[in-house]
This record gives C-alpha cells, sequence and structure tokens, in this order.
C-alpha cells in the first residue's frame, strides 16, 4: 500500500464520517411534526413542545455549522500538508521524541480550541441563553478553559510522555506496558473522578440533614445499599438543566446529584433518581463498562503496535521523517471506523444497562415517582422525545424517554 492510498481512505473516511452524521441529524429533524404527537400529550404541554422543536433546531443548525467548519479545516490540513509542516517546524527546536510528540499534540489541541472558541462561546452565551439555560458567566467560561488546559497539560502529557517513553524503551512489546498503565489510570480515573476531578470545577457539599436524606437513608438501609458519600454539586453555576450521577467503586463509591435536580423535583421523586443510580452499583454496570474499556484499549493498542514502525503513515501526512506522534494521528484517523463500531456496542450495553436500573428502582422503590422523574426531566432539559430511531441506534446511551416509560409500566 503507497502513501496516497493511505492518504484517499483518511479522506474517504473523514467524507463518510461526516456524510453519515449530516444523514443522521436531517432524519432526526425530519422525524419531528408540529403538532404535539398524541403519545406526548401529558408530557409535554404545547407551548413547551414547540420550543423543545425550535431547540432542538437551533442545536442541528449550528451542528452542520460546526462539523462543515471541521471537516474543511481537516480537509485542508491533509492536502496542504499542514501536519508535515508542523512536524517540521517542531524538528527546528527539538528532535527528542517526547518533547517532539508534547509539542506537536499541545499546539494542536491549543490551535484546535483557539478556532473552536467563537463556536463555544456562540453555543453557550447565545443558544443556551436564548433558551434558559445558561447560568455561565464570562469569568467562569475563561476560568473553566484555563482549569481545562492545566488538566490536559499534567494528565494527557503525562500519559503521552509514558506512553512514547515505553515504545522507545520496551520496543515491540510497549503495547503491554500502555495497557497495564493505561488500564490503572482507568481504574483511578473511575474511583476518584468525583474526589479529584469534579471538585476542580464544581463545589461538591454533602446532601444536609433532613427529610430528603432520612428518606434516602431509610431507602440505601432497606436495599443493602451502603452509601457514606452523597453530594449535591452546584450544576446551576453553568446551567438550569439537571442531572444526577453514580462515579466510583467499592467504598469510593458517590451519588452527585445537581442542586438543579433537587429544585425541581419532590423528595419522592428524588429518591426514585437514587434508586436508579443504586442500580447501576448493584447490577456492577460500573464494573462491566471499566472491564470493556480495559478490553477495547487492549485491543487498540495491539493493533497500533502492528503498524506504528510503518514510515507510510507518515509519508501519508506528506513527512519525509519518521515520526511516532504523526503515526498516532494517522492510526487515529484509520482506526475511527473500528472505533465508531465498538462505540455502537457500548451504546447498545449501555441502554441495556439503563432498562437494569430503571428496573431495579421500580421493584425497589416506586416506578410511579420514577415515571415522574424521567418525564420532568426530559420537559425541564427540552429534550426530543421523538429521535428518529437511526439516530438513537448511533448516538443514544439512554433509551428515549418513551422507551422508558413503557418498559416501567409492564408488569
Amino acid at each position: 500500500m503507497s502513501p496516497d492510498t493511505i492518504w484517499i481512505i483518511i479522506v474517504a473516511i473523514l467524507l463518510f464520517n461526516y456524510g453519515l452524521e449530516r444523514f443522521l441529524s436531517y432524519l432526526n429533524q425530519s422525524n419531528m411534526s408540529t403538532e404535539l404527537p398524541e403519545e406526548l400529550k401529558g408530557i409535554y404541554e404545547p407551548d413547551k413542545y414547540k420550543k423543545s422543536q425550535e431547540y432542538d433546531k437551533a442545536n442541528s443548525s449550528f451542528g452542520l455549522i460546526t462539523s462543515t467548519f471541521s471537516i474543511l479545516l481537516m480537509l485542508a490540513m491533509l492536502y496542504f500538508d499542514g501536519f508535515a509542516m508542523l512536524d517540521g517546524f517542531i524538528r527546528g527546536y527539538t528532535t527528542h521524541p517526547i518533547l517532539m510528540a508534547m509539542m506537536f499534540f499541545g499546539l494542536l489541541m491549543v490551535a484546535s480550541d483557539i478556532l473552536g472558541m467563537p463556536f463555544s462561546i456562540y453555543s453557550t452565551f447565545v443558544i443556551e441563553e436564548r433558551f434558559g439555560f445558561n447560568r455561565t458567566t464570562p469569568k467562569t467560561f475563561v476560568l473553566d478553559k484555563l482549569k481545562g488546559y492545566l488538566i490536559g497539560g499534567l494528565i494527557g502529557g503525562g500519559l503521552l510522555a509514558l506512553f512514547i517513553w515505553f515504545y522507545e524503551s520496551t520496543g515491540s512489546l510497549f503495547w503491554v506496558y500502555a495497557w497495564i498503565a493505561f488500564s490503572g489510570f482507568m481504574l483511578l480515573m473511575t474511583s476518584f473522578y468525583a474526589s479529584v476531578i469534579v471538585p476542580i470545577f464544581n463545589k461538591l457539599t454533602p446532601l444536609e440533614n433532613g427529610e430528603l436524606r432520612t428518606a434516602i437513608e431509610e431507602y440505601c438501609v432497606k436495599v443493602d445499599f451502603k452509601l457514606d458519600n452523597l453530594f449535591v454539586m452546584d450544576g446551576s453555576k453553568r446551567s438550569a438543566k439537571a442531572n444526577a450521577f453514580f462515579s466510583g467503586l467499592g467504598s469510593k463509591k458517590k451519588i452527585v446529584l445537581y442542586d438543579t435536580l433537587i429544585e425541581n423535583h419532590t423528595k419522592e421523586e428524588l429518591v426514585a433518581v437514587l434508586a436508579h443510580e443504586a442500580g447501576h452499583y448493584k447490577k456492577k454496570h460500573t464494573q462491566g463498562g471499566l472491564i470493556l474499556s480495559v478490553l477495547q484499549t487492549g485491543l487498540m493498542l495491539y493493533i497500533l503496535s502492528l503498524v506504528i514502525d510503518s514510515p507510510l503513515l507518515a509519508q501519508a501526512l506528506g513527512a519525509e521523517i519518521q515520526s511516532f506522534h504523526l503515526g498516532i494521528l494517522v492510526f487515529g484517523l484509520l482506526y475511527s471506523p473500528l472505533s465508531m463500531i465498538m462505540d455502537i456496542g457500548m451504546n447498545m450495553l449501555s441502554r441495556k444497562n439503563e432498562y437494569e436500573a430503571d428496573a431495579f428502582a421500580k421493584e425497589t422503590y416506586s416506578s410511579e415517582a420514577l415515571q415522574s422523574a424521567l418525564k420532568k426531566l426530559s420537559v425541564d432539559n427540552l429534550s426530543n422525545l421523538l429521535p428518529h430511531p437511526a439516530y438513537v441506534f448511533f448516538h443514544y446511551s439512554h433509551p428515549t424517554l418513551l422507551q422508558r416509560l413503557s418498559a416501567l409500566k409492564k408488569d
């Protein structure tokens, strides 16, 4: 296979992904009805339903602009050998493989973020503001960016440096050492994400004593779910949207409720939401997801080890000198179809897990309270309750609201 053939394959993959996303978005938009569908009566009021459609259309139109900009920029970089020129620029300062890779990907990430900044600002301060969701101040927006750079540099840069060190030091077995290291990192993040990363951006406060905490503690005793770490997060600092999530393993497990969730839901609804999150733990969904992620990472690293030494990868980008970082970039682009297939599989598993967590909440607490909470969450977040099945298949990690309600109503 020649470098030109690899280049053509990369471009074909990029265009296919772009065309697929645009087609799925078109199907999603065409699936909408201006009249309130019968199945949504009792969930959406007509005016709220109209607003949810306007919100979805605004995001879809904006997605068309951002994705078109991204694909054109990527094609330009490929056509004009932009990645090779950046590699040559860096070689004028250092030829150390770790420093080259860190500078290469660091400059790419910063440049990408700067170019995408106007889109991010528009999404936050125009679209989200127009529909009543945005609560992010310019100061918070800037601080989030700076914190993101810092964390990305420390964690991303550290992992990249370790990865290349393994490659330089261990030869063909580098992928095994990298797999072990990355698996350990994923385990740490699964265990400590809510304790270490989340507090950098949000304030976590233990749920205060009162009627709600008492009801939650009584439920936890009932289902033998030991929970010492129940927190409220100041999600309202950035958005009016509500959510909750489960994080951690063993004694490090945490359930985090957004303050916006507590503001807009009854005690029974909140306990039902927590029961759903407890279901994920009881059904070992977190452990299962971690194991699958580790296996996927191992597969990706093994395939990478088979091709990374080929000079054709760098030559496909117009570079004459083989570089590990250019090889990683080309491999990432070529690997994306397989990655998409695995993502679809993970989404299918995730939707199955959501049904199981819903069933657990139904069996151990209340189907009615969970249905009420799910309806309120969807309406308050202006969710599209009738997405096209193809869009759901490719992108949804959760079943649609109507699917979940249908399952909860079954005996």
